[in-house]
């Protein structure tokens, strides 16, 4: 050190003091702007990812809910809002929004949230609701419940627009279970059917099944096209749900094959009456474009009994194979059980 800096320093003590506290000023300043560079790049990034969230919720049609807990006030994620058809400033009252749920969906909510704020878990429901626009709209709402101290504070999850995967999978339920030409229940639904038939108890009443096969059907194909047979087998399906009303089931099971499950008739004259019916209506002619179109109907029945040794289906195909031979255009009822008196069963 030279003499005249440590003069320096020994005539002005406090200089050696002033630079080090502006030093260190500098260095708190260089921090807190390290800081505020810092906590920009996080709020960009914050932004940034949030925004693609809202995008993501978006194009997935998923929103966030949070339900506070015992005083039920309500956050949403604009998605949430957008699902439900209000505007995202729209002030949320539970009271309101619950409105927008059909009967069975707000009931099985109510039920479904109850317990998981009792057991302290979660639940997940698809559920229908009305918007206050008009829309109708499934969601499949996740919930799981929050505690602090054991104590329910609050519960909250997702809300998914499910509308489009639900009226998917109710066409492809329709697909495997209706007949797409008549609109009735097809062989499937009439398989299932038929095995829960209950049996007919003594002094009960009957169970049975009607099988019908038109008569003259492929003549029509054969001479008015098979435009004309689908608008033949449509006006079938009017006429024979007109003339079963009350059936447990009425469906087709095969080209120009019907069959009708009845229950609750108390003797074999009034199924026997209910299949001459059949046999009528069906056994009018069909008017299409100016043309004529005559066909029949013959009908097999057949009571379920735990005397029948055969299955039931074989036994109504037995007496529609009977009703055939002995000219068509007629029903024949299978060999009755000996509890019931079985009066002469042709209709011709």
């Amino acid at each position: 050190m030279s003499f005249f800096a440590a003069f320096v320093k020994i005539a002005d003590p406090m200089a050696s003091s002033r630079g080090s506290s502006e030093a260190a000023v500098a260095a708190l300043e260089r921090q807190l702007a390290d800081k505020e560079r810092q906590l920009e790049q996080q709020a960009v990034a914050l932004a940034h990812s949030r925004k693609i969230f809202d995008r993501s919720s978006e194009a997935a049609r998923i929103g966030v809910w949070e339900c506070s807990l015992p005083d039920n006030q309500l956050v949403w994620t604009k998605m949430v809002y957008d699902l439900f058809d209000l505007p995202h400033e729209a002030n949320l009252d539970r009271a309101e929004i619950l409105k927008c749920y059909s009967r069975e969906s707000l009931s099985e909510l109510i039920r479904l949230r109850g317990r998981a704020i009792e057991e302290r878990t979660g639940f997940t429901l698809d559920a229908e609701i009305l918007t206050p626009k008009g829309h109708t709209r499934w969601i499949r709402i996740t919930a799981t419940v929050e505690c602090e101290d054991d104590v329910p504070v609050r519960i909250f999850g997702m809300k998914l627009d499910i509308t489009a995967e639900k009226m998917m999978y109710d066409q492809i339920r329709y697909l495997a279970e209706f007949d797409i030409l008549t609109g009735l229940p097809n062989r499937a639904q009439f398989q299932t059917a038929l095995q829960r038939l209950p049996l007919r108890s003594v002094g009960g009443n009957a169970a049975a099944l009607l099988l019908i096969d038109l008569d003259g059907f492929k003549g029509i194909n054969d001479t008015f096209g098979h435009q004309a047979g689908d608008d033949c087998l449509k006006e079938t399906a009017e006429r024979l749900l007109a003339a079963c009303a009350g059936a447990d089931l009425v469906a087709r099971i095969g080209g120009d094959e019907f069959a009708v499950l009845v229950s609750g008739y108390d003797s074999v004259e009034s199924v026997a009456a209910l299949a001459g019916t059949v046999v009528r209506r069906l056994s009018r002619s069909i008017e299409r474009n100016g043309a004529k179109m005559d066909v029949g109907a013959s009908v097999g029945v057949a009571f379920h009994d735990a005397s029948l040794r055969s299955d039931i289906f074989v036994c109504a195909d037995a007496a529609l194979y009977k009703a055939k031979s002995d000219g068509k255009n007629r029903f024949q009822v299978h060999q009755a059980p000996a509890c019931i008196d079985n009066p002469k069963m042709d209709a011709a």
